[in-house]
């Protein structure tokens, strides 16, 4: 059984930073494409950051040079570490992993940037 279980959501300033987790079980994340997406309210889910398994990295135009995926393989891990976050990142994250014909997605977290 596949799950993929999300973290580190808050409410934080505007310019401050967070590190969102995707802890996954029953699947390696190696072997799997892995995407941070997001969905405010009102707007549709976007996809804004993923890592392949060769490990190359793709970002939406918003978030370049302010979010970094990465991922520990060991820890069957994939992180989104964000910077410099603005009040229009605030969303609920959703991580997904994609593997074959199969699409596997988490519960969620919410990031909120606000004063």
């Amino acid at each position: 059984q596949v799950q993929l279980v999300e973290s580190g959501g808050d409410l934080v300033q505007p310019g401050g930073s967070l590190r969102l987790s995707c802890a996954a079980s029953g699947i390696a994340v190696s072997i799997c494409d892995v995407g941070w997406y997001r969905q405010a309210p009102g707007k549709q889910r976007e996809l804004v950051a993923s890592i392949g398994t060769s490990g190359r990295t793709a970002y939406t135009d918003s978030v370049k040079g302010r979010f970094t995926i990465s991922r520990d393989i060991f820890k069957n891990t994939v992180y989104l570490k964000m910077n410099n976050l603005k009040p229009e990142d605030t969303a609920v994250y959703y991580c997904n992993a994609h593997w074959g014909i199969n699409d596997y997605w988490g519960q969620g977290t919410q990031v909120t940037v606000s004063l």
